[in-house]
Parts: C-alpha cells; structure tokens; sequence
C-alpha cells in the first residue's frame, strides 16, 4: 500500500532546504536544514546546491541564490527545486526570498538574529506531488548564539501558509505549517566543522475539498562541512549528513549533500 504521507514528508523537507539554504573566513554557512541568522555581507555572492536523496528512491534537488542588497542588513535571494516522487522528476515549486538581519552585525558580536520572509510560487506540479498549486507565504526567525570559540547553537521558528492548495485530485484546501529547529555546531577548525540539527514540522495535507489534517515530521541530522578558501576569493563549502526519522518519521533515512560557491 501507498504511504500518501511520504510525498508530504518530502515536501515539507524541501520547504526547509529551499528557505533555510541561505558566509571567506570561518564557515558561516547554512547548516543543512536550519536557517544560521548571518546575510551575505556587502558584495559576496552565494551559489548553493543541496540533494536530499531518501532510500525508497525518492530525492530532492535545490539550488539557491543569494545576495545582499547593497549591505548586509537586506538580502534577497531565490530557490529552484527539482524532486523525484514515484519515479517522476519534476520542479518543484520556487521560492523568492527577502531577509532583514537585525542584529550580529559586528564581529564580536555574540547573537545575530534575522527575520524572512518568502513567496512560494506554483511552478511544481500538483498533480505528481510536486508543488502545491497555489501561491504561498512563509515566515522564518533564526537566531545564532556564539557559546564559546568552539561552539555555536542557531534556533528556528516558522509558520508557511498556503490558501487554496491542491492535492494530486484537484481537491482545493488551505495548508498550514509550523516548523521548529535547533542546531549545534562544533567549529573543530576554522574550515572544518561537525554539526547536529534537530527539526520538527507540521505541515498539513488536503484530505478532501476544503478539509486539512496534519503530518508532522521529526528528524535528527548530524553531519560534516569544510572549507577550501582560493586567493581569488572564492570559497567552496562541501557538505554531507544523514538525516534520522525520529518518532512520526521512524525509518525515514536519506542523505544530504551539500556544495556552495561564494565570492
């Protein structure tokens, strides 16, 4: 039989790569499923790539740009989405992203806090799980807080809203979704870190026209990322982790991996 909430489960681990995939020095870059509260500063350009492949041949693709707006306390940046859900690759829906960092500024400081806010554009598909086939919004608050020279923990709070979703049948309903995220890193160098991320999500699914139950998701996803720096200024940050299904998500085991380009 069918488990309908995998496609779901995919979704709304999508929903946390395309957002949270938001820095030449020690790495700042996202950790894999939790949005890090550091924008882009003043003239450095980000290209990133996750894939998220699970073991019952399901993956996920996204690739992300960001970019300050003239300084770092504004950026805007983009995410493109490709997914395979029963043996069909399409995109998935796009997400077109603003970020205001409010505070972590300086160097010294200890805590960065940011607020986002982003557009889900329809361009997956609906029919083969893709995408939602509705325009929808998310909200997202990261904070980062430096504990020591070696330790840094980043917290996530967020709300996605779409009206008017559909499910493969057409059926139209409004879908809801809370997610909560914790993250430790342990800088073991200036270019090598390991990291733990621990995330929830409710997301709901469209059980009928108009009616929305729940799914709720729970992974545990410990991982590596390091650092070549180039004199050109170029810095690649490869990454790999492997996310555990905890709780609702029991036996759901994929791997993450993960490439950024930024100058």
């Amino acid at each position: 039989m069918l488990d309908r909430s995998r496609p779901i489960q995919l979704l709304a681990l999508l929903i946390l790569i395309s957002a949270y995939t938001f820095g030449q020095g020690p790495i700042e870059d996202n950790s894999f499923l939790i949005e890090e509260a550091y924008n882009q500063e003043k003239g450095v350009i980000q290209y990133i790539n996750t894939f998220y492949h699970e073991r019952n041949g399901n993956w996920g693709y996204s690739f992300t740009n960001e970019m300050p707006i003239k300084r770092q306390v504004h950026q805007f940046s983009y995410a493109i989405n490709l997914s395979r859900v029963g043996g069909t690759v399409r995109f998935g829906d796009t997400y077109v992203n603003y970020r205001y960092q409010a505070k972590g500024l300086k160097p010294e400081d200890r805590v960065a806090m940011a607020f986002r806010f982003s557009a889900i554009l329809p361009t997956g598909s609906y029919r083969n799980e893709t995408g939602w086939g509705a325009l929808g919004f998310q909200f997202n608050f990261a904070t980062s807080i430096k504990l020591s020279k070696y330790f840094v923990t980043h917290w996530n709070t967020g709300w996605t809203y779409l009206p008017r979703a559909r499910n493969r049948l057409g059926e139209r309903s409004n879908v809801k979704g809370l997610n909560l995220g914790q993250s430790t890193v342990f800088l073991m160098k200036r270019n090598f870190n390991i990291f733990t991320e621990t995330v929830w999500n409710r997301l709901d699914r469209i059980d009928g026209p108009g009616r929305s139950v729940p799914d709720y998701s729970l992974l545990l996803n410990p991982g590596i990322r390091w650092a070549w720096n180039f004199k050109n200024g170029l810095q690649i940050v490869p990454g790999i982790s492997m996310p555990i299904g905890l709780g609702p998500s029991n036996r759901n085991y994929g791997n993450i991996f993960y490439l950024s380009f930024e100058k």
